[in-house]
């Protein structure tokens, strides 16, 4: 009851396909990677999920109800991590699971950006949940802690905002509507936790990394399930200063409501990609 999607076969070969779905190779009960629940390939339908490095792959299986067979592209260092967690699991010496962040309290990296000042620019990033038309949606809210440069400028203004409506963001007028799509961005979600916002590649390459989280940051059940029911994420991003660390997602909505008041919000929907 095996699902091996075009792609992974493509990538691990017809042999190896043919061997997974005759059932050789395939782990019979296994711990789901999309929602962490048990799981059995001989009782119900299961994809096959190829998590690709830029040296490595690493084949993990979830629930077909959970996600499709795909392959996730994902950095070195996040499948050693993710290889260490399995095997540390499989051995029964696994670390005690961090907990869950609150709703607004950000992980945070260094972005792919310039900032005006003479330091490197750092984007945090809050997960919470956004009601939209009467219904909740999984949301990530951007905002770096200096202002952004347009790259090679020498100016001292902001262009995060600017720089991002260039990309497909759009301003928010009104929290209570959902944002548009935006093409070739997508929020990479693996193992149960968020590892980074994918931008397109150059030339119709391989998406790249806008934002990484330096370790994969665990989500709250509520907003995985979310984004594993809708496959998107509204992303809202703010200039420094606009939004601020919110303890409560109460708090949090407040804030990007008065953000777009002020004309200080873009967002776009993204598709969710991976697990």
């Amino acid at each position: 009851m095996l699902d091996v999607s075009d792609d992974v076969r493509a990538e691990i070969g017809d042999e190896e396909a043919a061997r997974l779905l005759a059932g050789d190779g395939a782990p019979g009960s296994y711990d789901c990677t999309s929602c962490r629940a048990p799981g059995n390939t001989e009782q119900e339908r299961t994809s096959t999920v190829l998590f690709v490095g830029e040296e490595t792959a690493v084949l993990a299986f979830a629930h077909a109800s959970c996600i499709p067979s795909q392959v996730v592209p994902v950095s070195e260092d996040q499948l050693k991590d993710a290889v260490r967690t399995i095997t540390a699991d499989r051995a029964g010496e696994a670390e005690a699971p961090s907990p869950a962040p609150l709703h607004g309290v950000p992980g945070r990296s260094v972005a792919d950006l310039e900032p005006a000042a003479a330091r490197q620019a750092v984007l945090g990033v809050t997960c919470g949940q956004v009601l939209v038309d009467d219904q909740l949606h999984p949301a990530l809210v951007v905002e770096p802690t200096a202002p952004i440069a347009r790259p090679g400028s020498e100016g001292s203004g902001d262009e995060f905002l600017p720089l991002l409506i260039e990309q497909g963001f759009m301003p928010v007028n009104d929290v209570a509507r959902a944002p548009f799509s935006v093409t070739g961005w997508s929020v990479l979600l693996a193992m149960g936790r968020l590892h980074a916002i994918l931008q397109p590649g150059v030339a119709g390459g391989q998406p790249t990394s806008w934002w990484q989280a330096h370790q994969p940051l665990p989500v709250t059940d509520d907003w995985r399930t979310a984004a594993n029911r809708t496959h998107t994420v509204f992303v809202y991003a703010a200039p420094v200063g606009a939004i601020g660390q919110q303890p409560r997602e109460d708090l949090l909505r407040e804030a990007l409501e008065k953000a777009a008041a002020g004309g200080l919000l873009v967002a776009a929907a993204m598709p969710l990609a991976g697990t």
